[in-house]
């Protein structure tokens, strides 16, 4: 069984899923790294290569990969549970918990993973130019109920850091393992 952690960018699944593993002994697998490297470029140079549509179908394509993989806790794309065939697929090999924050802590935490050297590690959403909280929220809202279709379990991120998170996921999985 895996455990997946799903939620908007900025919700901390890959930080998350580092605490969560490492306290399980179990491998951790980010699906973006594997899209990365399967295609053997950036997530940006995917959509700009190829759009939305084709970078969704490698989604789709490494998360059936992923799920073949011995028990991991597996650090989703924001998008990833957009498609019902994705959301099965997590529900017929893992539990999944949403990172649910809200839309302003999300774009604040965006923003400020936009200042590092790296820059933009993701494309926008919606509109070029737009504003970046008004993004946040509206995808947000689009996804809430795919986000909710595919949880086992909930956790608010907004005002806990990582180890709190990886804490209160750990003892909701006691409880389902029990």
């Amino acid at each position: 069984m895996h455990l997946y952690l799903t939620g908007y960018r900025g919700s901390g699944k890959s930080s998350v899923a580092r605490a969560v593993g490492e306290a399980l002994g179990v491998d951790v697998i980010d699906l973006d790294d594997v899209i990365e490297q399967s295609a053997g470029r950036s997530i940006p140079e995917i959509f700009a290569a190829e759009g939305e549509a084709g970078f969704r179908d490698r989604e789709a394509a490494a998360l059936t990969q992923v799920a073949e993989l011995p028990p991991s806790v597996v650090a989703l794309g924001g998008g990833a549970i957009l498609r019902e065939s994705n959301r099965e697929r997590i529900r017929q090999t893992g539990r999944c918990v949403w990172l649910v924050a809200t839309a302003e802590t999300l774009a604040a935490r965006i923003a400020a993973d936009e200042q590092n050297e790296n820059g933009p590690q993701r494309p926008s959403l919606t509109q070029p130019g737009g504003n970046p909280a008004d993004e946040v929220a509206t995808v947000l809202q689009q996804r809430e109920p795919h986000y909710t279709a595919a949880a086992d379990h909930q956790i608010s991120v907004d005002q806990q850091n990582i180890p709190e998170i990886a804490e209160q996921i750990l003892a909701w999985l006691d409880t389902q393992l029990s």
